[in-house]
């Protein structure tokens, strides 16, 4: 089938519009993309150079949700399917996958990383792992009536933070600080709230703040406006009038910058867990023994196992995790002035790009 994608030739070069065929191979599907969003790793692959696996000319994107509208020979039965493509697709048969750490499988297809993504018209990608996407129009199975292009955020902005929270071992009553509210950051904060924890917001952008204490943080803290000592203590102080000891406290470094990093691990007390969730190519200088002198935990956490997905959509459908107030939907067609305004801080929101019908 001839598919139309947006193309990055090189590292910040103007992405141009190209056609190429794409059949699917046997367990392979090709989907018709109804909305894929615009992540921090893009923008890393684009402005920043990060290499990808597949060498450039590639095309971008690895949170998609759209149609299955054709099959390579045993992946049949997805045809017609509503789907949601995990940003990160284990091959499900080497040591890593069946010894359980599917997410440093050295097989693995990431979509804009691998094989070309998501910001086109379709993209092909391997069957398994699909998450099945139940019928929206069933206000029953759909809280909020969101429309198919919105889940494409569920690829990795809702699913990461999910699988990072899941490792963490976070429940109901203990303390989760979110350093990074945007993105990512802001629906891990909403997913950590759902389970019944007390959630502290640490950001630089006042909006991010004030939207994300209506939807699960109980503390919101601008990191740009205080210093760290009085951030710090802010954070104690709230934990210690909930009664949450440092044991119970999980941290999460959202932002994807170094001196959220920084901040992040600053906060680490005893028996604390500190999650890396974020990326930056930058270095942070970090005093490591502060980890043995208070016996905490430092992990970092690479996209989402495709098995969890089908419990993240659960979230969203149900409203427990709300996605609208926290996206922008934007014409396909403007893929260079979206990066170059995300890029230069001009949205707050995720960007899901939509292709024109």
């Amino acid at each position: 089938m001839r598919v139309a994608s947006w193309m990055v030739e090189s590292t910040g070069q103007p992405m141009t519009l190209q056609d190429r065929e794409d059949v699917p191979k046997a367990g392979e599907v090709l989907v018709e993309v109804r909305g894929c969003g615009v992540c921090h790793t893009d923008l890393g692959f684009y402005y920043e150079g990060i290499p990808t696996r597949h060498p450039m000319p590639l095309t971008l994107g690895h949170e998609v949700a759209g149609q299955v509208i054709e099959a390579g020979p045993g992946a049949e039965e997805w045809v017609g399917r509503a789907v949601v493509i995990p940003a990160v697709i284990p091959c499900e048969t080497c040591d890593a996958c069946t010894s359980g750490h599917g997410s440093v499988c050295p097989n693995q297809i990431f979509p804009g990383n691998d094989v070309h993504g998501g910001f086109g018209s379709h993209l092909t990608v391997p069957a398994r792992g699909l998450c099945r996407v139940p019928d929206l129009d069933d206000p029953l199975q759909n809280a909020d009536r969101l429309e198919l292009a919105d889940l494409s955020v569920i690829a990795d902005a809702i699913s990461t933070p999910y699988q990072a929270i899941a490792r963490s071992g976070l429940q109901a009553g203990d303390l989760a600080i979110f350093v990074g509210v945007g993105g990512v950051g802001g629906f891990g904060v909403q997913i950590a709230a759902s389970l019944g924890a007390h959630v502290v917001a640490i950001d630089v952008d006042p909006d991010r703040l004030d939207l994300i204490s209506r939807y699960g943080a109980s503390l919101a803290l601008r990191s740009d406006d205080m210093s760290f000592k009085e951030l710090r203590a802010a954070v104690r102080s709230f934990a210690g009038e909930r009664q949450v000891p440092s044991w119970r406290h999980a941290i999460f470094e959202t932002s994807g910058s170094a001196s959220g990093q920084a901040t992040a691990f600053g906060l680490v007390g005893h028996g604390a867990h500190l999650s890396i969730v974020g990326f930056t190519p930058a270095k942070v200088e970090v005093r490591l023994s502060n980890l043995m002198a208070f016996d905490a935990t430092a992990q970092g956490n690479w996209g989402c196992l495709p098995e969890h997905y089908p419990k993240v959509l659960e979230l969203v459908l149900s409203g427990a995790v709300a996605v609208r107030p926290f996206v922008e939907r934007r014409p396909l067609d403007t893929i260079n002035e979206t990066f170059s305004d995300l890029h230069e801080h001009r949205v707050s929101q995720r960007v899901i790009l939509v292709p024109e019908s």
